[in-house]
């Protein structure tokens, strides 16, 4: 987003007539909205539809813009958004497109190695605090130096995947082949990489096929900036920068600074550099006779390292879980929202087979203290019931600490849920850390609360030595 943009700045463009079509109570809360990037200019339909706005319009649209161009690879649900950021720090607003992970296949390997690779990345998926980890693109590599072959496997991928495709070689004869295979262009493949030898083929397939393209230059900013103006003057806007992925030689701290340079310059408003960066962490697998295990442990720490450091696409090639568990759970940490609490729906959770002598347990809201609890629960092979109360997203020594596990929180958590009705007592166990609001909750609820242990871990053995199954409701 331009560093002039401002709510009254934005305001100013607009029609400020408060029709409500944007589905906004006025013009002034469509420029908040617009500011927040929660809406798109296309919103207003009145500056769509109605000439006299179109300068207005086109003004608008290069205010909210983000500094980093957003580029888009694929088409449909399976779209990857790439770039599009406006702070160097997720503090200072948020990370907005999470890095996308492309892992690379060969053209060199059967029909079976391919659907084989292809459906294991498909099916690639972590469950990590209620959210579901999956990779995001295939990238096609031409080892074979065969067009034709090149060609034949790009299509067998689009046959077998409906991932988007990064299609990899340096000669323009390969990229050409494969991009106009049948049904592939449509697909809106990302075409890596266009060099200072390639730049014009590569450029012009690029635009004649609506592509997005990328710009490589390893270790060379001043090529990378030029290639990047050249491809822009021929009219392309869809642009990502490589300034190479270097490991080896202790030339890892050059590609970090490289990314570093580059995000910083990007988000000055320096021309041809406004966009999404591209690393390949896949690079350590060209060593002779590599070990898988020492070389996919190398992948993974360098993919992490440069996921920290503004990468906004990584090539990758192992599938490990366990090389793959850190990447993409960073990920998740590094573009979770920092103003909005990971959290999950409050709500009654039954767990085992609880009956109506079985025990109340109550929790926050907060994701991570929930599947803490959740898993600890279920662990321990417990038969109750969990509330989790609404606490704003917060963990339960802050909100209570903060006043958003509250009660009145917990009374209308109860009512609402008619747990009273699935049990025969009216007895809750509150956790330790919510130990000073015990005499609040029972004047508020009617329920007499007990303090259970401070560490969900703990929750089996505080049952075992403290819950008596009442015989009737009290």
């Amino acid at each position: 987003m331009s560093e002039k943009a401002s709510l009254l700045s934005v305001y100013k463009l607009l029609p400020q007539t408060n029709c409500g079509e944007c589905g906004e109570a006025n013009c002034m809360a469509f420029a908040s909205r617009l500011l927040e990037r929660s809406k798109p200019p296309e919103d207003c339909k009145p500056m769509i539809r109605e000439t006299r706005y179109k300068k207005n319009f086109a003004k608008l649209v290069e205010l909210v813009a983000p500094p980093i161009r957003e580029v888009i690879v694929g088409v449909g649900d399976r779209a990857v958004k790439i770039g599009g950021e406006e702070v160097l720090y997720r503090h200072q607003i948020t990370y907005y497109n999470p890095t996308a992970i492309a892992i690379d296949l060969s053209d060199n390997m059967s029909a079976e190695e391919i659907k084989k690779r292809c459906k294991a990345i498909d099916s690639f998926s972590v469950q990590k605090i209620g959210q579901e980890l999956k990779l995001d693109m295939i990238a096609v590599r031409a080892a074979s130096g065969d067009p034709d072959r090149f060609a034949s496997a790009v299509k067998l991928v689009a046959e077998t995947s409906n991932f988007p495709i990064i299609l990899c070689s340096y000669d323009p004869n390969s990229l050409k082949a494969a991009v106009e295979s049948k049904g592939i262009a449509e697909r809106r493949p990302l075409l890596y990489a266009a060099n200072k030898d390639n730049w014009k083929e590569v450029g012009e397939l690029a635009k004649k096929h609506n592509c997005p393209v990328v710009v490589s230059s390893p270790n060379d900013l001043d090529t990378l900036v030029s290639l990047s103006s050249t491809l822009e003057s021929m009219g392309l806007r869809d642009i990502v920068l490589d300034p190479g992925t270097l490991v080896e030689g202790g030339l890892l701290k050059d590609t970090v600074n490289n990314l570093v340079m580059l995000r910083r310059a990007g988000l000055k408003k320096t021309k041809s550099l406004g966009y999404p960066i591209l690393v390949v962490p896949a690079v350590v697998w060209a060593a002779e006779n590599p070990d898988p295990v020492t070389t996919s442990y190398r992948e993974s720490y360098i993919a992490s390292l440069l996921l920290n450091r503004y990468a906004d696409v990584m090539v990758m090639r192992t599938l490990d879980i366990w090389a793959m568990l850190p990447v993409v759970t960073l990920r998740q940490s590094i573009y979770a929202d920092p103003r909005k609490p990971v959290s999950v729906d409050a709500a009654l959770k039954p767990f085992g087979t609880p009956n109506e002598t079985s025990p109340v347990l109550i929790t926050s809201n907060f994701a991570l203290t929930y599947f803490t609890v959740a898993n600890d629960i279920e662990s321990s092979t417990v038969d109750c019931y969990l509330i989790v109360t609404d606490a704003e997203g917060l963990a339960v020594e802050v909100g209570v600490s903060g006043g958003q596990f509250t009660a009145a929180g917990i009374n209308d958590i109860l009512t609402s849920t008619n747990v009273a009705d699935k049990v025969k007592h009216k007895r809750l166990v509150i956790p330790g850390k919510a130990a000073r609001l015990k005499g609040e909750i029972e004047d508020v609820t009617g329920w007499e609360v007990m303090v259970g242990p401070q560490d969900s871990s703990q929750i089996k053995d505080f049952l075992k030595k403290h819950w008596e199954a009442p015989k009737q409701k009290t």
